[in-house]
């Protein structure tokens, strides 16, 4: 019984690695916070918990005195009139040589990771977010609707990254004026 577990524990802790390795999950070489900073308008992600039925969903990033970065991530539930629910949290970059690997925080002292995986360098008009885990994934843009030839194009480049598509939800987000 005692080596059938220790047999079941390899198979899920290899299960496990080979999953992960499938995604590529390298982030940008470099970021430049303050251009970083701002508000990003949420075009698509895959469906979760803390995020569900939201549409015009957008995350905005501040600077703290304390050298950390305040995240507010709202949006509203079911639909544009429907309840405005709004998350506040904190992020860091622990280690200045991997700008692109965040961590976020929205309880306590428990850090998830947010990687900026794909970025317009030129302008930080879009980027592509994701995690160590293949259930996370987000495409941004800094206005809420997104050009649809950059929208495959990050299809494209997620997809090429070893992420399944088949679960990305489109956000709903209001017109631009």
């Amino acid at each position: 019984m005692k080596t059938a577990a220790t047999l079941f524990a390899i198979m899920l802790f290899m299960g496990c690695a080979n999953q992960k390795e499938m995604i590529n999950t390298e982030t940008v070489k470099t970021l430049e916070l303050n251009k970083y900073l701002g508000t990003w308008y949420e075009i698509a992600r895959f469906p979760h918990s803390f995020e569900k039925g939201l549409v015009g969903v957008t995350a905005t990033y501040s600077q703290r005195k304390n050298g950390k970065i305040k995240v507010i991530n709202q949006g509203y539930k079911n639909s544009f009139s429907g309840k405005h629910q709004k998350a506040v949290g904190k992020a860091k970059i622990p280690n200045p040589a991997f700008p692109g690997n965040f961590k976020v925080s929205f309880f306590w002292i428990f850090y998830s990771d947010y990687l900026v995986m794909e970025l317009d360098t030129a302008d930080y008009a879009w980027a592509l977010i994701g995690s160590n885990s293949p259930n996370y994934l987000w495409i941004l843009s800094r206005t809420p609707q997104l050009d649809e030839e950059v929208y495959r194009e990050l299809l494209n480049k997620a997809e090429k990254r070893g992420y399944n598509l088949d679960k990305l939800i489109k956000v709903e987000q209001k017109a631009e004026k």
